[in-house]
């Protein structure tokens, strides 16, 4: 056990700028899980997020010299804002280079503080990479977001505070995890002071750098990482932070965007307050947990680690939450096209509501149909409800864990094409940013004639297209060539289903 991490915590100036956080009973989702549930508010800090504590403690250890130059950070928001706070409290100046698609609210809020701010790159890599730079060139002290000794130890005093709090019995404490500085420090400190506590880690699927180094042995780095989470987007865990967590971490869980969304919910529905993707995270993995585990009488401590997000970003956020929580089915179902089909349908829900109905005429002997079924909760429901349907003779395609239909499909009109068009569909990733949609179909330009195009702003870092082109396979690599000099992330999607059923053309 480093004793001197403990000693770091123990001696950590956070509470000059940092609250101690209550850790509020979660009534609501408790008696649902049956077990008992705390939240860790690290949203209520004056910058709504846990990364203050690190980035204050890190700035108050600096030399008199060390102040004098200056300091500079990368940041796609709340270590931007701890930074910020910290400097204008202990007057330095301070440089923060944030990505471009930083959410307003995050940039505005930085600015407010006084720092100045370059915008820099796509990604909190790019940004990384020339706060690094400037960092050499201008002298100024670099603070890094989670590896470094002195910023982890800010976050573990989050970990001091649970143990204070609770302290009685406590079966695990569940940490969101992006580059890594908060689950290595809550462990350090939670195993030396009780070891029998488990410690998890939560990250999204498509941002598991600390699950993939894990299963390597080593620290790996990502390809891509998903951002809808964007406060834990990070390509590759820390080191510090690795070498910890391989000691002190019992497991890391990984939850979809869906889960993170239902889970946004909850904490809404028992503190009234809204989190961030990132902050939800671990609410997300705890509930997870507990589905797999089927464990009842439980003390669970999750970290709400912050509330930066963008008002825009709540449509897209209540639109997945339902299907995270496991309340609403969408399937696709084939229904003779004949008069009295879809009565006959609606009377089969046994009374079951219908969240969402589409139905375009296609063809004169069968009706394609994608519906949206409210549910109880129960995983099991889905399977009863489709298996009921199946066995009345119709035609069920489970649509409910397909990013395609869920994405595109459900807010497209228009339906099938009149003919065959030979084209080839793709799911395209982008950063969002001023002009982006526009730089990107200019990118393309005329070089290949567009057949079906879907765009919808979520007010979140990435934009998200559905697009379907004339191409000859040859030219295929020109376009993967075209997409990859961008740095955007994309999936051909000509043989999904949810393509197939409802916005394929037809053969005359």
């Amino acid at each position: 056990m480093p004793l001197r991490y403990i000693e770091k915590i123990l001696r950590a100036s956070v509470y000059d700028v940092a609250i101690e956080t209550p850790l509020d009973f979660a009534k609501t989702l408790s008696q649902r899980t049956q077990n008992q549930i705390f939240l860790k508010r690290e949203d209520l800090q004056s910058v709504f997020s846990f990364k203050l504590r690190g980035a204050y403690n890190k700035m108050a250890l600096l030399s008199d010299t060390e102040k004098r130059c200056g300091v500079i950070a990368a940041s796609a928001g709340n270590h931007a804002q701890g930074v910020a706070l910290s400097a204008q409290r202990l007057g330095i100046n301070a440089l923060i280079v944030m990505p471009t698609t930083t959410p307003e609210i995050k940039s505005q809020s930085v600015k407010s503080m006084g720092a100045e701010i370059v915008l820099f790159g796509d990604s909190y890599s790019e940004s990384y990479g020339h706060a690094y730079e400037l960092a050499k060139k201008s002298g100024r002290v670099f603070v890094h977001p989670y590896d470094d000794e002195d910023v982890i130890a800010g976050q573990g005093t989050v970990a001091m505070e649970i143990l204070r709090q609770q302290t009685g019995k406590l079966d695990a404490i569940f940490v969101p995890v992006g580059g890594g500085g908060l689950i290595a420090g809550v462990a350090v400190y939670a195993k030396f002071v009780r070891p029998d506590i488990k410690i998890i880690g939560v990250e999204p699927e498509d941002s598991d750098c600390l699950n993939q180094a894990l299963k390597a042995g080593e620290r790996v780095v990502l390809e891509q990482v998903g951002l809808f989470a964007d406060g834990v987007a990070v390509k590759q865990i820390g080191a510090e932070p690795f070498a910890l967590a391989q000691k002190y971490v019992d497991e890391i869980i990984t939850v979809s965007t869906d889960e993170i969304c239902a889970a946004i919910k909850d904490i809404f529905d028992d503190t009234r307050s809204i989190a961030e993707p990132a902050g939800a995270l671990a609410t997300a993995g705890l509930k997870k947990y507990v589905e797999r585990e089927n464990v009842k009488n439980q003390i669970f401590v999750a970290i709400d680690s912050g509330a930066n997000v963008n008002f825009d970003r709540l449509r897209y956020v209540a639109e997945r939450a339902q299907v995270g929580e496991h309340r609403e089915i969408l399937l696709a179902v084939t229904i003779p096209e004949i008069a009295g089909s879809f009565l006959r349908f609606c009377q089969l829900l046994n009374g079951r509501n219908i969240t969402e109905f589409n139905y375009r005429y296609f063809d004169s002997a069968n009706a394609q149909v994608f519906v949206g079924i409210s549910s109880s909760g129960e995983i099991k429901d889905r399977a009863a409800i489709i298996g009921e349907l199946q066995t009345q003779g119709f035609n069920v395609v489970d649509m409910t864990a397909n990013d395609l239909a869920k994405e595109h499909i459900r807010y497209m009109v228009g339906g099938h094409a009149p003919c065959e068009l030979n084209e080839v569909i793709y799911s395209v990733e982008f950063p969002e940013r001023p002009s982006a949609l526009l730089n990107f179909l200019t990118e393309l330009g005329g070089r290949w004639n567009i057949s079906l195009f879907h765009y919808r702003n979520h007010g979140a870092a990435f934009g998200k297209v559905l697009m379907g082109l004339q191409i000859e396979s040859a030219q295929q690599v020109n376009f993967h060539a075209c997409l990859n000099s961008l740095g955007f992330s994309y999936h051909e999607e000509t043989n999904n289903p949810a393509y197939q059923l409802f916005s394929g053309g037809k053969a005359k």
